[in-house]
């Protein structure tokens, strides 16, 4: 059984910092694709980043590259999410995905784990 475990989110004011963590349980995630999406209210879910498991490549939505920075330690079987310059318009529940595959997805319905979510928010 899969599960994934998001922690780190909650208020922070404009152009600050926080940190999102992913803890993956249940199987050997090398042949995984990790990646996070975020959902505000009355919105749909849209994608953030992703990351292989194996190898070093990472994919980033336009909204937040050059600011937020995904991550992940083999080691603890985590993936993390550093977002910096954050903005309000960043606001919303983040989640932490995943599925088995090799290539890099931006389209949430192929990630067929996800984690409960974590609330982000950003006061102007």
């Amino acid at each position: 059984q899969v599960q994934l475990v998001e922690s780190g989110g909650g208020l922070v004011q404009a152009g600050r910092s926080l940190s999102l963590s992913c803890a993956a349980s249940g199987r050997t995630f090398t042949n995984y694709v990790m990646g996070w999406f975020r959902q505000a209210p009355g919105k749909e879910r849209d994608f953030v980043a992703a990351i292989k498991w194996s190898g070093a490549r990472t994919d980033y939505a336009d909204s937040v590259k050059g600011r937020f920075t995904l991550s992940r330690d083999n080691a603890k079987n985590t993936v993390s999410l550093q977002m910096n310059s954050l903005k309000p318009d960043d606001t919303a529940v983040y989640y932490c995905a995943a599925f088995q595959g090799f290539t890099m997805e931006r389209r949430a319905r192929f990630y067929n784990y996800w984690g409960q979510g974590t609330q982000v928010t950003v006061s102007s």
